[in-house]
C-alpha cells in the first residue's frame, strides 16, 4: 500500500522557507497566499468530512481544485480575475510540493496545468494634466493634516509609488537637500531611488516643519493618532481629494480615483514626455518591462482615437461574506501568520 503525504508536513516550510526566504515576498502577498490556502483547505476538508489537519496531499487533486474554483465563482460570487488569482496561488503551492516530494510530481503537474480563465482587461484610468492640478490644488493646507496630505499627493505623483511603498517610507528614506531623492522599497523587497522635483521637496519640508519631527527613525507619514499611515489611509486620502477635484473640472467624466490611478498617471506623463521605456520601468519598479509597455500601447491607442478609432473593457472583486470555518491547528497557524514572532516559527 502506497504511503500518503500529510498536508501538515509542507505548509510551514512553504511559508517560512519558500515564500519568505527563497522568494522574499512582502507581507501583503503572504496574506493573499494564506487566505487562498485557508479557503481551499477548508473546502477540501468539508468535502471529505474530515479535519484540515487530517488532509493528505493526495486528497488535493486536480478534480478537487476544479471543484474549488467552481465553488468560488458560483457560491462565493467572485470575479474571473479573483478566481485566477486564487488559482495562481495554488499553482505556486503545488510547484513547491513538487520540488519537495518527487513522488507527487504527477499530481502537482496536473494542477499546475489547469488553465486560467480568459477575462476582459480593465481599462486603465489615469489623470490628465488638468485633473492632476485640480487634485493637488484641492488640498487646504490650513486644514488639519493639510500639509501632510499635500506632501503625500505630490510625492505619489512625482514617484508613481505604490500605496504600500509610501506607507513604509521612513523619514531617513527621503533626502531633501537639492537634488531631492527618495528611496522606495518595492515588490520583492527591491530598492529603487527616485529624484524629487523641487516642488515636492518644498512640500515635504513644509510638512515636516509643521509636524515638528525631530528623529529620522520614524515613518514619514503618520495618521491623526501619530501612528504610521496605512495603505488604506492613503486610499482614503486620495479618494477624498479626488472627489473634490473632479467636481471642480467642467464636463469631467466620473473617474474612480485610488492610489494606483496616480501611479498610472505618473507612468503616462513620463511616457508622453518622451522618456525611454526602460527608464520608466525602473522609475516605477516594474519587474517585467512588458508591464510598462501597456502604457505605450494606451498612448498609441489615444492617438488612434484622435484619428477616429475606438476599444475598452472591465472587472470587479470578491465581496461575498466568508463562512465560519472550523478552526484546526493548520488554520490557527495560518491565522497567526505575520503576528510578531510567528512568521519564521517552524511549523513541524
Amino acid at each position: 500500500m502506497t504511503s500518503q503525504h500529510s498536508l501538515v508536513r509542507y505548509v510551514g516550510r512553504f511559508f517560512n522557507h519558500y515564500l519568505i526566504i527563497q522568494r522574499g515576498l512582502a507581507s501583503n502577498t503572504l496574506l493573499a497566499y494564506r487566505d487562498t490556502l485557508k479557503l481551499f483547505f477548508c473546502f477540501a476538508a468539508d468535502d471529505l468530512h474530515t479535519a484540515v489537519d487530517q488532509l493528505m496531499i493526495e486528497d488535493l487533486n486536480e478534480e478537487r481544485v476544479l471543484a474549488f474554483l467552481t465553488y468560488l465563482e458560483t457560491e462565493r460570487g467572485v470575479t474571473v480575475r479573483t478566481r485566477n488569482a486564487r488559482l495562481a496561488a495554488l499553482r505556486t503551492f503545488f510547484k513547491f510540493i513538487a520540488r519537495e516530494e518527487p513522488a507527487l510530481l504527477q499530481l502537482c503537474q496536473q494542477i499546475r496545468t489547469i488553465p486560467q480563465k480568459r477575462t476582459t482587461h480593465k481599462q486603465m484610468s489615469y489623470l490628465d494634466e488638468a485633473e492632476v492640478n485640480a487634485l493637488l490644488q484641492s488640498v487646504d493646507t490650513l486644514g488639519r493634516n493639510g500639509w501632510r496630505d499635500k506632501a503625500l499627493l505630490m510625492l505619489m505623483f512625482n514617484t508613481g509609488a505604490r500605496a504600500q511603498e509610501v506607507a513604509d517610507l521612513m523619514l531617513s528614506d527621503v533626502r531633501l537637500d537639492l537634488p531631492g531623492q527618495v528611496t522606495l522599497l518595492g515588490k520583492g523587497r527591491k530598492e529603487r531611488s527616485c529624484p524629487l522635483w523641487p516642488e515636492t521637496v518644498e512640500a515635504l519640508k513644509l510638512y515636516i516643519q509643521h509636524d515638528q519631527r525631530k528623529t529620522d527613525d520614524c515613518h514619514l507619514f503618520l495618521n491623526t493618532n501619530d501612528q504610521p499611515i496605512t495603505r488604506f489611509g492613503i486610499r482614503y486620502i486620495v479618494k477624498k481629494y479626488g472627489t473634490i477635484a473632479m467636481e471642480k473640472i467642467p464636463n469631467s467624466t466620473a473617474k474612480k480615483l485610488g492610489p494606483h490611478t496616480i501611479r498610472h498617471s505618473t507612468a503616462m506623463h513620463l511616457i508622453r514626455a518622451g522618456n525611454d521605456i526602460n527608464m520608466v520601468s525602473l522609475w516605477l519598479g516594474h519587474a517585467d518591462i512588458n508591464t510598462t509597455h501597456i502604457y505605450v500601447e494606451i498612448d498609441l491607442e489615444m492617438k488612434r482615437k484622435m484619428l477616429g478609432c475606438s476599444p475598452t473593457s472591465i472587472a470587479v472583486e470578491d465581496k461575498a461574506p466568508k463562512p465560519q470555518w472550523k478552526q484546526d491547528n493548520v488554520l490557527k497557524w495560518l491565522d497567526s501568520l505575520l503576528q510578531p514572532g510567528k512568521l519564521c516559527e517552524a511549523s513541524g
